[in-house]
């Protein structure tokens, strides 16, 4: 009933784990690879028959939908060879399957990676698991699951859950990841633009209206946050939120967030109490209750960070780990220690338990 498909070039250091982790699952495997100069496709073979050659046309979409294409089951799972399965619940996930048959499954993903020599966690939900007949890619990069009829469609929650290292990389691997996604991106951006322009939408001097337009300027954002220009990300992200947009979308979500913290880090902490103006639309999680701390603590509001970070513990789940605990009670202890209370400080701290930085105030 299931393929799970791959893409990939010069993966040699990851594919492996990857596809060592499916293979408890019986499932048929495909992996189309795109001109590897490594042993990538060497090491594909050694775990599926099913090893197909594309030339690569600068477009992730074109690809995956190769090898959606080139699987011989009804349904296809969708995955990068940066990414791993932790959990995968193959007989709930079949029964999904019959009773969504219109809808695309998300799974959940964990980001792994490391900043400032701490290990962070980051989770989200994407859409991967769909009909072949029913549904493509579409896009250049950060390609979509898009409904072949152009509808809406709905989506539900697969027992599935993988791992990604594909964020952990050196500061020179971010940049060169960062520049690469950039320059397609961008090549989407100016077609999508010069094709509502052409439709009649949009005027000089404003942003043009495309359902598919937001998304790629959050992409640009992201990618100028990643590759530490956050002026840039600033301007990306604003551009993005100045149209119309369904607030109940992760990646407008994820858009709000990532600007309050680019504007942090290009010192702009001022600026970033405009967030104070969409706590209504976007404050019910711990991650922005957990940004509204640092903002205000920021702005030297201390007592006003104190109450977020607080907010933030009382929150059961979270994308990024720790905002609901330990990060956010560190954060504490560090106004507390800041402000002459240091008892207040040490009982915070010690409630971060093992945590690196917290271990070091004490």
């Amino acid at each position: 009933m299931l393929s799970i498909c791959m893409i990939a070039k010069n993966e040699e250091k990851n594919i492996a784990r990857a596809l060592e982790s499916l293979r408890p699952l019986g499932c048929e495997i495909v992996v189309v690879d795109t001109g590897s100069a490594d042993a990538t496709r060497e090491i594909a073979a050694r775990y599926t028959k099913h090893v197909y050659d594309y030339v690569w046309e600068d477009d992730f979409a074109a690809a995956k939908n190769y090898a959606a294409q080139r699987a011989s089951n009804p349904y296809v799972l969708i995955l990068d060879s940066d990414e791993y399965v932790e959990q995968f619940d193959m007989g709930q996930l079949e029964q999904l399957l019959i009773s969504h048959p219109k809808e695309a499954g998300r799974i959940k993903r964990i980001n792994y990676l490391t900043k400032n020599g701490e290990r962070q966690e980051q989770r989200e939900w994407i859409n991967r698991i769909f009909a072949r007949e029913d549904f493509y890619y579409e896009g250049r990069i950060h390609e979509q699951v898009t409904a072949r009829d152009g509808s809406d469609y709905g989506t539900y929650q697969a027992p599935v859950v993988i791992g990604h290292t594909g964020y952990d990389l050196t500061e020179e691997e971010k940049k060169a990841k960062a520049a690469r996604n950039y320059a397609l991106l961008q090549r989407e951006y100016e077609r999508l633009t010069a094709q509502v322009l052409e439709q009649g939408f949009g005027l000089p001097g404003q942003p043009p209206e495309s359902e598919q337009l937001p998304y790629i300027v959050y992409q640009l954002g992201k990618s100028s946050y990643l590759a530490g220009d956050f002026d840039k990300a600033c301007e990306h992200f604003a551009e993005g939120l100045s149209f119309d947009l369904n607030p109940n979308l992760e990646y407008v979500i994820d858009m709000v967030e990532t600007y309050g913290y680019a504007l942090l880090n290009s010192g702009q902490p001022e600026t970033a109490l405009l967030l104070e103006s969409v706590y209504a639309e976007f404050g019910d999680t711990a991650d922005f209750k957990f940004l509204m701390g640092l903002i205000y603590m920021n702005n030297a509001r201390f007592e006003e960070a104190i109450r977020q970070f607080e907010l933030a513990t009382a929150y059961a789940d979270c994308r990024s780990k720790g905002v609901n605990s330990y990060a956010a009670w560190y954060n504490i202890g560090v106004i507390k220690e800041c402000l002459g209370d240091r008892e207040q400080a040490r009982s915070y701290y010690k409630k971060c338990g093992d945590y690196a930085p917290a271990r070091k105030r004490l």
